[in-house]
């Protein structure tokens, strides 16, 4: 019997994290809270560099994306066309309608998804907000992934996935931008305070980020900000590189979230710094944060004021 609180749930939101660990751990923990073993039309919504294909990995481990970012497919684009051949072997299916629709047309994808329902199997589709009035049903569970990451099970009331990919596509740009606002920061870091890489770890706020001290640092916070905001006036482009590291300017940068990033440091807006270490009294963590909005005020409310925002 499915659980009956997942019928009295709207939706749950989560920080998406920086790097591929935390994001396919993230992926994992959502699978056990919110996944059911009958759940079949899994929908995926987000734009590319979101970090779907991770979030999946997490929630799948072992599912074989159609849409590898290094290598193409053939057979894994022709499932499509072949779906009888595959079907004994294959219990979940992945999909990703926008990169599918470069080989085959949209009817073919709509009755391949509607087989593979048909055949009581899982079907894992990104971009399913491109696919929904075609299909003409509504995904068992909805995840969107921008700044945020929203978990959904729709009823006849909603919500449909697009109204979940307006969210997370407009909030995406914050997440970029905190980003590579970071590296920024982190950068200057290790540079002018002489602070090292494995001192401070990534933590998340709205709208900006968090680096996490265990021993309170000596940094003079203005100073920081300053040369960091230097940095980003130099208009620096902003690559991937490979998995593990970003290009900025001519510099090649370790980075654990090499796809989440602005192209530019000119696209940075309103960065600033708290000038104070916040320290959380439950860890005894200390905190340096950064925010791209801003925004400087009632930072013990943040995380609720965005999101009553976000809903109004």
């Amino acid at each position: 019997m499915r659980n009956l609180l997942q019928e009295y749930m709207v939706s749950a939101q989560y920080f998406a994290p920086r790097g591929r660990e935390r994001l396919m751990f993230l992926g994992e923990q959502i699978a056990h809270k919110h996944l059911h073993y009958d759940d079949r039309l899994i929908g995926i919504v987000g734009d590319a560099g979101s970090g779907k294909s991770c979030l999946i990995n997490g929630m799948f481990p072992g599912l074989e994306l159609s849409n590898d970012d290094d290598i193409v497919n053939p057979r894994k684009i022709m499932q499509i066309r072949d779906l009888v051949q595959d079907i004994p072997d294959a219990a979940t299916y992945h999909l990703d309608v926008r990169f599918q629709m470069a080989f085959t047309q949209m009817y073919e994808i709509v009755d391949f998804v509607r087989k593979v329902l048909e055949m009581n199997r899982r079907i894992v589709i990104e971009h399913f907000n491109l696919l929904y009035k075609a299909l003409g049903i509504n995904a068992d569970i909805i995840v969107g992934i921008g700044e945020e990451i929203i978990v959904t099970r729709p009823t006849i009331f909603g919500p449909i996935p697009e109204s979940i990919y307006e969210i997370v596509h407009k909030s995406l740009t914050f997440r970029k931008m905190a980003h590579t606002a970071e590296e920024i920061v982190a950068q200057v870091l290790m540079k002018d305070f002489d602070v090292l890489i494995d001192d401070f770890y990534s933590s998340d706020i709205r709208n900006g980020f968090v680096l996490k001290f265990n021993k309170k640092p000596n940094i003079d916070l203005h100073k920081l900000e300053v040369l960091s905001q230097e940095m980003l006036s130099q208009n620096l482009d902003v690559s991937y590189f490979d998995e593990d590291h970003i290009q900025m300017g001519e510099k090649i940068i370790p980075c654990d979230g090499a796809r989440f990033h602005v192209n530019n440091t000119s696209e940075i807006e309103n960065f600033s710094l708290v000038k104070k270490l916040m320290k959380d009294p439950k860890t005894n963590v200390y905190n340096l944060i950064g925010v791209i909005d801003g925004n400087l005020n009632d930072l013990e409310n943040r995380n609720t004021l965005y999101f009553l925002k976000r809903q109004s």
